[in-house]
């Protein structure tokens, strides 16, 4: 039922917040629209924060009344936001919200009043919350008293905690320093309070007694304050290592460390088990600080008291978590996954503490080897730090023999297959395999992945140190005769890692023919692991190696890819499936080699599509099938039709999968551009589904238009003359595009220009000619620079297209559409609002959008209609003339205009554009000649000006500018030709820019009306009298009369 309410009551806030947090989805629908109502409401925030701290109601209405508070911090506190909060409803809620979170027994309703407190504090601390800071730390010393209540040291802690989460995200420097200006002083008082409960806690594990319960809360309490003390250690000190307190510190949970690691580890059977997480939960704690302290304040970290030494402590753990991180097992049984590890005890925060071990000795590695990416500070002092910190983590830390021995115990102990693995792969292949495949990306995140980063890191770091031993582990490792195949599989990783770096030092060549080849083939039990590998290791090596045997190659991965032998599994053949497309990949990659194994491997790969079930791992291999379709070029039509049919099937079982959808245009448009032409007989497949994914307000075009336009682009860019019924009619599709105006515009009007280029006498039919330029007048002037010049390009397309369709008199036909669809109308706009602004001076003068290039190409519509048809030009600006204003005052300010902006055309094509359009307005009748006589002067400049330009360096300075193209056959490129292309240069090869010799018409145009005049005396005495004799001396120099 809905809720009729008016004005805003304590009584009806509580009536519409049980509402909106009830069971009935009517009652909260009606609930949630009032209370959005009442966001801008004065007393709506203070009115929810008194139901919110009210613990004798509901707690449901209460976290309903919390949660609306909290979002409407975000959205009125500030004082610059809309309908901001009052001061004093702030102050109201101030007041209160301290008190209340102390106090609040529900532990979610304590959360969300801390992150309340916190972000109020993030706005007003300290100008308008001054003692926000020291209210909350004197809370925290009343609350770690004897006799104070036992609830408010947790919520306290748990306000502080989001406190400093909030100033520590803190962009500004105010609010930060704030924030470090106050860190001694609760770092003094959460200090004390951490010790006290951590020694409690501890003397009650060692000794024993009556106290469980307060033992108990003591493990929680130090817990909270750790992680406290963790961030404001990080956010609150800006050299840490200068602070007393803080070396102390740091020196404590050094010793803590090592301590309470032991307990968990050693006597874990007489901890119950809950203490026992949280304990190890604080060393997880305490390595979050050590990460965050190398990473965030490098220097620091080096400088605090035996940091080095937590650095070894971390390798010693992580050396004894790689003693169980491996299967132990040495040859692998037939069946993968059959070994018992059920012994194998894998604790979550042991693993955790070890990846972020291996993740401090990376950071480490990078405060010595890259330390301009790693430290901020360059003053005296700190140049200073930054130097000893580097020189004792290298001499210290990173000496010569412990990079050896890092390098050996991570290759031998974790770039292993674990048990779990063995087992994953044989339940679930599909998933292990893209799951392994994530896990590089996600380095931080995964103790192997993280493993291989720092294996990397020291082999590029200590290269020649390390290169030796690695390879003579590899020698005496990589022979067909030895079977250890997990420990082949770990060095062949390695080699495969540290490809970049073993480039010149491995004869990766020999090693394909003598190892790779006959292994690959083994029929023992187990290979199926280095089956595996050599798929990954020559996805690794052949994208870097040059002149290696690419159709043995070849050959290996199509026996990888054979689904009939029973050792190639799912995960063998989706590797062997996802790593092909490295291998083809390259620059390198030439097509003919590859041609007779092409049938066999996309063969095995459409099959592989087939048989897989997930979604990600088909699009992996309609990745690999795309890579192969761009790299082959026109090589492969003869595969295409076995490619096309496997995808409309595809289609339809991806459903509502718009990624697998995105995948298949991909493929299809890197079909259609390799096959060129050949490609029009799958216009009948594929114009569907482009229709299917830009299909206006349809649920496939939020997620396909990006990739169905560039499909869409590509049949359009590959398709010879004349285009088919069923692909013209797509273009109705076009207008909603140019409605969204959204990112894809700028494609939308790349496919207008290859439709006027494939079939300019269709679209200039009256429907589509009018419908486009209705279209292009809405743009016009809304668009940026580049957007706005395409358009205009495209209505120059439509002028030339209509000339050399139907001459003089179709351009009249077009032109008469560009008025009526108010696109002059709007052109001459701008242009006027240009003139007017350009004959303003000084401070206040006018300033236009319509300047510069957007100017020049408004400039050259108006330059093709005049270049095309003088007569038409005329009568287009007598059409669009506003009302109130005659043709003579029009041409007179668009002339002026006109030959003002000249000198602000850099192009030369465009120059001449302009020049030959205004000399073509010479062949005006005669009642016309005063328009451009009247500025003959300015007309002889740009003649002198655009000759000079064009004719320099010309041998023959009475032919050709050099603008003119005279062979179109030698603007061909090399093998097959595009159809758009042969499009495009038929269009540069007739445009009279690169036709029309510039003398040559100026000299015919200059005859012409001079005869027009009665003849040299009266046109000398009537306008060539009236221009200076330097600007005529200058144009009778060129010898165009």
């Amino acid at each position: 039922m809905a809720l009729a309410v008016t004005a805003l009551t304590p009584q009806l806030l509580f009536q519409v917040a049980s509402a909106a947090s009830s069971s009935d989805q009517q009652q909260v629908k009606h609930g949630t629209q009032q209370l959005q109502s009442w966001e801008k409401t004065g007393g709506y925030y203070g009115s929810l924060q008194t139901i919110f701290i009210d613990t004798s109601l509901p707690v449901e209405v209460r976290y309903m009344c919390a949660i609306q508070l909290k979002n409407g911090i975000d959205k009125y506190w500030r004082k610059t936001a809309a309908n901001a909060i009052s001061k004093e409803e702030k102050t109201l809620i101030r007041s209160r919200c301290l008190e209340s979170g102390i106090n609040e027994p529900d532990r979610r309703l304590a959360l969300q009043n801390a992150l309340v407190i916190a972000k109020i504090v993030r706005f007003e601390f300290p100008h308008d919350w001054p003692d926000a800071i020291t209210s909350t730390v004197s809370l925290l010393r009343s609350a770690s008293q004897p006799q104070a209540n036992s609830l408010h040291l947790p919520r306290i802690l748990l306000i502080l905690l989001y406190i400093i989460k909030e100033l520590a995200t803190g962009r500004l420097q105010r609010t930060r320093a704030s924030l470090q200006s106050a860190s001694p002083e609760i770092f003094q008082v959460l200090g004390r309070i951490y010790v006290d409960k951590v020694e409690r806690w501890e003397n009650f594990l060692q000794n024993g007694g009556d106290d469980e319960g307060g033992a108990l809360e003591g493990v929680e309490q130090s817990l909270l304050a750790l992680r406290v003390l963790r961030r404001l250690l990080i956010a609150g000190y800006e050299f840490p290592n200068r602070h007393k307190e803080v070396q102390e510190f740091w020196t404590l949970l050094r010793t803590q460390f090592g301590g309470l690691l032991s307990l968990v580890s050693q006597e874990s059977a007489s901890i119950n088990l809950y203490v026992q997480t949280l304990i190890e939960k604080h060393l997880v704690q305490m390595s979050k600080l050590h990460l965050e302290m190398v990473r965030v304040h490098p220097a620091a970290y080096a400088l605090l008291p035996d940091s080095t030494g937590i650095a070894l402590a971390y390798w010693g753990l992580i050396t004894k978590y790689g003693e169980t991180f491996g299967s132990q097992t040495v040859t692998v049984p037939s069946k993968i996954g059959i070994n018992d590890d059920a012994d194998e005890v894998e604790k979550r925060s042991m693993e955790k503490l070890t990846l972020r071990g291996l993740l401090l000795l990376r950071a480490c590695a990078k405060m010595v080897f890259s330390p301009a990416q790693t430290f901020k500070y360059q003053h005296a002092e700190d140049k200073d730090e930054r130097k000893r910190s580097t020189g004792m983590m290298k001499t210290e830390l990173l000496t010569n023999g412990r990079a050896c021995e890092m390098m050996e115990i991570l290759v031998t102990r974790f770039l292993v297959f674990r048990p779990s693995d063995l087992r994953d792969w044989e339940e679930d292949p599909e998933e292990w395999e893209r799951r392994e495949e994530g896990e590089s990306d996600a380095w931080e995140f995964s103790v192997r992945s993280c493993a291989e980063k720092l294996f990397l890191d020291l082999m590029i770091n200590y290269k020649e140190l390390l290169i030796q031993p690695l390879l003579n582990v590899f020698y005496s490792v990589a022979t067909p005769q030895n079977t250890d195949v997990l420990l082949k599989d770990s060095i062949y990783a390695a080699i495969g890692l540290a490809a970049p770096v073993l480039d010149q030092e491995l004869d990766f060549g020999a090693f394909l023919n003598s190892a790779l080849v006959s292994e690959v083939q083994m029929q023992q039990p187990g290979y199926i692991i280095l089956r595996r590998r050599i798929a990954i290791i020559l996805g690794q090596w052949l994208p870097i190696k040059e002149g290696l045997n690419r159709p043995m190659v070849y050959q290996i991965f199509q026996h990888l890819l054979n689904k009939d032998d029973k050792l190639n599994d799912p995960v063998v053949r989706i590797t062997a499936g996802r790593q092909l497309k490295n291998i083809v990949d390259p620059f390198e990659f030439v097509a003919e080699p590859f041609m007779p194994y092409a049938t066999g491997l996309l063969g095995a790969l459409m099959s592989l599509i087939e048989e897989v079930e997930t979604p990600e791992t088909k699009m992996t291999l309609l990745n690999t099938i795309s890579v192969i379709v761009v790299k082959m070029e026109h090589h492969i039509s003869p595969f295409a039709d076995q490619i096309i049919s496997l995808l409309p099937p595809l289609w339809i079982q991806a459903g509502e999968e718009y990624l697998m959808k995105q995948s298949i245009l991909t493929i299809l448009a890197a079909l259609i551009t390799s096959m060129k032409d050949e490609s029009r007989r799958y216009h009948s497949l594929i114009l569907p589904l482009i229709q299917s994914s830009i299909e206006p307000g349809s649920e496939t075009q939020i997620y396909l238009l990006e990739d169905g336009l560039d499909l869409w682009s590509a049949i359009l860019v590959q398709t010879p003359a004349p285009a088919s019924p069923s692909l013209l009619d797509l273009s109705q599709y076009l207008f909603p595009i140019f409605d969204l105006a959204t990112e894809n515009l700028r494609k939308a009007l790349e496919i207008t220009e290859s439709y006027f280029l494939l079939a300019p006498t269709v679209m200039l039919t009256d429907e589509r000619r009018t419908r486009f330029l209705t279209a292009f007048t809405s743009l016009l002037g809304t668009l940026k620079r580049e957007a706005s010049g395409v358009v205009t390009h495209l209505v120059e397309i439509l002028v030339r297209a209509a000339e050399s369709i139907g001459g003089p008199e179709a351009v009249g036909v077009l032109t008469t559409s560009i008025v009526s669809t108010g696109f002059l109308a709007k052109l001459l706009s701008g242009l006027r609002e240009s003139y007017e602004a350009h004959q303003t001076t000084g401070p206040n003068r006018r300033h236009t959008n319509i300047d510069g290039v957007v100017e020049t190409d408004y400039l050259s519509v108006l330059a093709r209609i005049a270049l095309a048809s003088p007569d038409t030009f005329v009568e287009t600006i007598v059409a669009s003339v506003a009302q109130g204003a005659d043709l003579a005052s029009t041409m007179d300010w668009l002339l002026t205009e006109w030959f003002s902006h000249f000198e602000n055309i850099g192009e030369p094509k465009r120059k001449k554009l302009v020049c030959l359009a205004l000399t073509n307005l010479l062949s005006l009748p005669p009642t016309h000649h005063s328009w451009i006589l009247s500025r003959l002067q300015a007309l002889m400049t740009i003649w002198t000006d655009v000759i000079t330009e064009l004719m320099e360096g010309m041998e023959d300075q009475n032919g050709g500018d050099c603008l003119i193209y005279w062979d179109a056959e030698g603007l061909k490129g090399n093998g097959p030709e595009v159809p758009e292309e042969e499009r495009r240069r038929d269009l540069t090869f007739g445009d009279p820019v690169h036709r029309v010799n510039v003398k040559g018409f100026v000299r015919e145009r200059l005859r012409g009306v001079i005869g027009a005049c009665g003849g040299e005396d009266i046109f000398t005495r009537d306008w060539l009298g009236n221009v200076d004799k330097d600007v005529v001396a200058g144009f009778g120099a060129l010898g165009v009369l």
